[in-house]
């Protein structure tokens, strides 16, 4: 009997202890699963997005002209507007009110519009984007064109007519690549679009053109047969640019707080790194299996006016038809901890003597 009673008492101890780990193996479990639930971020209180706003805004601030910032971080102080009709120019999408800029850029747009069409053989020019009225961020489209020193010039020659609001906003601008993408179109391209481009070059204002590598590369050809000095070197390729030039010109004077580009490549900008732009832009073969569309990256949040330079709150703020702008909310300051209370201090002792 005892050794049964001994066998009992053993097998149930063996079970509680098989239980007790079984728990304690539970436990374990739920700590690894709370230690690999993710933790959710809090999400970043961001402002309104600065397009919003510089989007909203219907006329310059009433300031003195300034850039401020950089040319895709900034905004436009001061704007002056390029007519929407000129002697040799007219405005394209109207709707836009984009046809601000710094009065240096309205003046030079309006020099080359005036002298391209006495001396060049243009017969005018279309111009597209400058800036907003108070520059910053757009709503859609370019991400420079900020600070007013940016202006699209359109390659289709301006008609012998004024065109209407309508067609302002339909027409199409007419691309000047062949087939091949990386050469220009001999049935659209003509020596009138070189002289152009090397008009538009020769203004010591103007810091740098940007076209089309297969443009830039009809340049350099036509600069290799000229007899005068070289001329392409402001004239860069880049992205796009097939159917408009992109004229920037450098800070002016009076726009302390304008953040100039670096300085241009000593060289032309024919050799080498035309042929690496080239082959960029060139087609390249379609593989025989189609691969799967690649997924669609989540769109990058927009600058925030906080982002800007400072003064660029108070020229979106000034003026008293100024689209409303929410008060920059004072940073907080931690108060100092308090000081720790002294102990109180111990009693004397009592003297013996009264």
């Amino acid at each position: 009997m005892r050794l049964i009673s001994l066998l009992c008492a053993l097998s149930v101890a063996a079970g509680a202890s098989v239980a007790l780990k079984a728990q304690e193996g539970e436990a374990d479990l739920t700590k690894t699963a709370a230690a690999k639930k993710p933790v959710k971020k809090k999400p970043i209180k961001r402002g309104p997005e600065a397009r919003q706003l510089f989007g909203a805004a219907k006329t310059p601030a009433p300031m003195a002209a300034r850039a401020i910032g950089f040319y895709a971080k900034g905004c436009l102080a001061g704007a002056a507007a390029l007519p929407i009709d000129g002697p040799a120019w007219q405005a394209m999408r109207l709707s836009r009110n984009r046809n601000w800029g710094h009065p240096k850029l309205v003046a030079l747009v309006e020099k080359l519009a005036l002298e391209a069409k006495e001396k060049d053989g243009w017969p005018g020019l279309l111009v597209g984007d400058l800036s907003q009225p108070r520059g910053g961020p757009m709503l859609t489209g370019h991400a420079s064109h900020q600070v007013g020193l940016d202006a699209d010039i359109w390659l289709t020659p301006m008609p012998d007519r004024r065109l209407s609001e309508r067609e302002r906003e339909d027409l199409s601008a007419t691309s000047m690549l062949a087939a091949d993408q990386v050469s220009v179109d001999p049935n659209v391209w003509t020596d009138a679009h070189v002289r152009l481009l090397k008009r538009a070059a020769s203004y010591g204002g103007v810091e740098r053109i940007f076209v089309h590598p297969a443009i830039k590369k009809a340049l350099c050809e036509a600069d290799a047969k000229d007899t005068e000095a070289p001329w392409t070197r402001k004239i860069r390729a880049y992205w796009g640019h097939h159917y408009h030039f992109h004229v920037r010109i450098a800070c002016p004077e009076g726009s302390g707080n304008c953040e100039a580009q670096q300085p241009l490549a000593a060289d032309d900008g024919c050799g080498d790194e035309l042929t690496r732009w080239l082959a960029l832009v060139k087609p390249k073969p379609q593989p025989v299996t189609p691969t799967p569309p690649a997924k669609p990256r989540p769109a990058k949040p927009g600058l925030t006016l906080d982002q800007l330079p400072a003064d660029c709150r108070t020229v979106l703020s000034s003026g008293t038809d100024a689209p409303v702008v929410a008060a920059k909310p004072p940073v907080a300051v931690k108060a100092p901890p308090a000081a720790a209370k002294a102990p109180p201090a111990a009693p004397k002792k009592a003297s013996a003597a009264k």
